[in-house]
């Protein structure tokens, strides 16, 4: 009797490890059949991206590298003639956030696309990483009318946006919202309609203080508008000079390709206050879109978010609002020291930030104390791999930080900047940022700065 009754628990046992087996065999079939790819983005050409989960895995808490041989090998590297005069920098532990190299750390620099940073940390710390940007139509103020609604959300796929299911996050799409709209209105009898459009959640001025005036027209980022539509990028190449009315005049055409009658005139206008919505897009979630920020350096997109701090703040959802949401947003986290911006992107000359404070902030997303600012740290591009540092760390003294080195690069003319995360050989995680504004030979300096990086994952 003992004998059977044991035979029936070793038999059972086995039927469990087969239905485990099989049951995780289907979850990871079944998930990997669902689990969206890298989406096409501005700048650079699109790159494969790593999105969140397991970021550099450490091989342990190794033992803190020596200041001496740090400072020893990168004040040396700090010294290259290519980065030119104003150049700094800092390596920190993250865990305990002690200096273990300072090169000028306090000197503020100009940031350029390191800013992208700042507002990774801002966005997912005020809107939260889960949030989502809703695109809607809702009633008109008159029988038969609707108004388009932006939300902010510069991925929003137009008509002719290219549909590669291998894209990640897998932005919304107007013809899935025109779709919904058109499906609701039929249900309610109603197969013609007025349409207008509502952009007038994002205010002031659509072109940040300190921007270059050739940015929008050689298509380096779009007017910061509510309502866009693929990033504000006209078929025919180039930007849209008024994306929002290029958005709503898109979207009737995608009303009339499902059975709705359009009236010929769209125009803006305000959406009536607590208007009944008839249909409804969304973005994909905050972590996702800051993980496509910083790892293909979107301007659009960086814009966009830091205008959700704005608005999660309640402050002017304006640039100079942004900015104050922001500097509030850090200075809860106690990290806001060192930081001066006008802008979400970086392209703005006036920005300036201190290599203590990006170091600082990288040290505040990789801290188990801040789980929803994880996505920053996968978000970032893995060196010679991903994003704005897939073509780099291939030669010289660079290679040995390939797959190591995870940063954020900037570049302006005249400025490079890289600031990012890397284990020591012992397993110590280090965050680090050097930043040069007064560039003698800009490929020259990203060279220099991709030999600090590397230095400071082989230490």
């Amino acid at each position: 009797m003992v004998r059977r009754e044991r035979w029936v628990v070793v038999a059972t046992l086995a039927l469990l490890q087969i239905f485990v087996v099989l049951a995780g065999s289907y979850v990871i079939t079944h998930d990997a059949a669902r689990t969206p790819d890298p989406i096409a983005s501005p700048e650079p050409a699109p790159t494969p991206l790593v999105t969140a989960g397991p970021v550099l895995a450490a091989a342990g808490d190794g033992a803190v590298p020596a200041k001496g041989t740090l400072t020893s090998r990168l004040g040396g590297a700090m010294g290259d003639p290519a980065l030119g005069r104003s150049v700094a920098g800092v390596v920190l532990d993250a865990r305990t956030g002690a200096t273990l190299f300072d090169g000028r750390s306090s000197r503020p620099v100009t940031p350029a696309s390191t800013t992208k940073i700042v507002t990774a940390v801002s966005v997912l710390s005020s809107a939260g990483p889960d949030a989502k940007l809703a695109t809607t139509v809702v009633k008109g103020a008159k029988p038969g009318s609707i108004v388009l609604v932006g939300g902010g959300d510069p991925t929003l796929a137009g008509p002719k946006a290219d549909r590669d299911d291998d894209v990640y996050p897998r932005p919304a799409s107007l013809a899935q919202l025109a779709y919904r709209t058109a499906k609701a209105l039929k249900a309610s009898g109603i197969t013609s309609v007025d349409l207008s459009y509502d952009a007038s959640l994002f205010g002031g001025p659509t072109t940040g203080p300190g921007w270059k005036p050739n940015y929008v027209p050689e298509g380096t980022v779009a007017p910061v508008t509510a309502l866009t539509m693929d990033e504000g990028r006209a078929p025919t190449g180039g930007r849209f000079a008024d994306p929002p009315r290029a958005t709503a005049d898109a979207f009737a055409g995608l009303l009339r390709r499902n059975g709705l009658k359009v009236g010929k005139s769209v125009d803006e206008g305000r959406a009536p206050a607590g208007a009944a919505e008839v249909a409804r897009v969304e973005s994909p979630p905050v972590y996702a879109l800051v993980e496509r920020m910083l790892t293909l350096s979107d301007n659009d997109l960086a814009e966009a978010l830091s205008r959700q701090v704005a608005i999660k703040e309640g402050l002017p959802h304006t640039f100079l609002g942004e900015v104050d949401a922001v500097h509030r947003v850090l200075g809860r986290l106690g990290v806001d020291q060192g930081i001066e911006v006008n802008d979400g992107s970086g392209l703005s000359t006036r920005n300036r930030i201190t290599p203590a404070a990006l170091a600082r902030l990288l040290a505040a997303a990789a801290s188990p104390a801040h789980p929803a600012l994880h996505s920053l740290i996968s978000g970032l591009p893995v060196a010679g791999f991903t994003g704005t540092l897939h073509g780099r760390y291939g030669k010289g003294g660079t290679q040995a930080g390939a797959g190591l080195v995870r940063a954020k690069t900037g570049t302006l003319t005249g400025v490079n900047t890289l600031a990012g995360i890397a284990y020591t050989t012992d397993g110590r995680l280090l965050t680090f940022a050097f930043m040069a504004d007064e560039v003698a030979d800009a490929q020259g300096a990203v060279t220099a700065l991709d030999t600090m990086a590397t230095i400071v994952s082989q230490s």
